[in-house]
């Protein structure tokens, strides 16, 4: 338990003006990622190639005019928005020490993979490169090496498949709306819509992204491991694979317009 007056610090800090409205930026990259993710998986989808994951998104935009500024707005708004899920992870107030640490545990992972974008963006905006499919493959790989390495990465395969399952949930029961203020109308109905579809899509690709990851982990094969760029290209060995992963990126499209409505409407305290 932290002490009243370091909870009053971490609260005013996560109040302030200036990291709200930076978290607030977070939320917008983070729906231009999956927009720019959901693009590349329309264009394998048709046949095409590419990088289906934020990799193939900041390389994208590393090889686009003004691609450079739009890396480091995504660098400065995402960290900022990790920063402010870190601050609120201790600021929860529960009579349950469960479902506090719980809480906790939940939102500092998010905050974690904000700042891994955060990085990966930065490592493209200085001129590098990444390849986060590779880097799956590698690191099942070491664990696959490793004592009691395979139960690591079976347990890995099922937390991101729950993940996918606690995203659809959060879908289809409208869960998402307690994250967000929807305004009245027909704006609030829209919102409504991309949040269903787009949480529902999201869910199944990190669905696919777990199975993959647990037959990695049960077949001791870690080329099966490869991401959210090789689950999505998976779907295109599917009948009507094009047409799933098409569906599913449309989906992404949806939740990549829900973050952009976040961003305006997001509850930050």
């Amino acid at each position: 338990m932290i002490s009243h007056s370091v909870a009053g610090v971490v609260g005013k800090a996560k109040r302030n003006d200036v990291l709200q409205v930076l978290a607030r930026l977070g939320f917008a990259m983070n729906g231009l990622v999956h927009i720019l993710i959901a693009a590349i998986a329309i264009a394998i989808a048709r046949g095409g190639g590419g990088t289906a994951d934020q990799s193939g998104a900041f390389g994208q935009l590393s090889e686009s005019p003004g691609g450079l500024f739009v890396l480091w707005t995504v660098v400065v708004g995402m960290s900022a928005l990790g920063l402010w899920l870190v601050l609120g992870a201790f600021l929860m107030k529960s009579a349950d020490p469960k479902r506090k640490w719980s809480h906790r545990v939940i939102e500092v992972s998010k905050a974690a993979v904000y700042l891994v974008f955060a990085g990966t963006a930065a490592n493209f905006a200085s001129g590098g490169t990444s390849d986060s499919a590779s880097s799956t493959r590698d690191a099942s790989a070491g664990l696959m090496g490793a004592p009691g390495g395979v139960v690591v990465i079976v347990a890995v395969g099922l937390i991101v498949l729950a993940i996918g399952g606690y995203f659809v949930w959060k879908g289809l029961l409208k869960k998402f709306t307690d994250d967000i203020s929807v305004p009245r109308g027909s704006t609030g109905d829209a919102i409504i819509v991309l949040g269903v579809v787009g949480h529902v899509a999201k869910g199944i690709a990190l669905g696919v992204v777990g199975i993959l990851v647990l037959v990695a982990g049960f077949t001791l094969d870690p080329s099966k491991s490869t991401g959210l760029d090789g689950a999505l290209k998976s779907l295109t060995a599917l009948p009507y694979g094009g047409v799933i992963l098409a569906a599913i990126a449309i989906g992404l499209i949806a939740y990549g317009a829900y973050c952009f409505a976040r961003a305006w409407r997001a509850r930050l305290f």
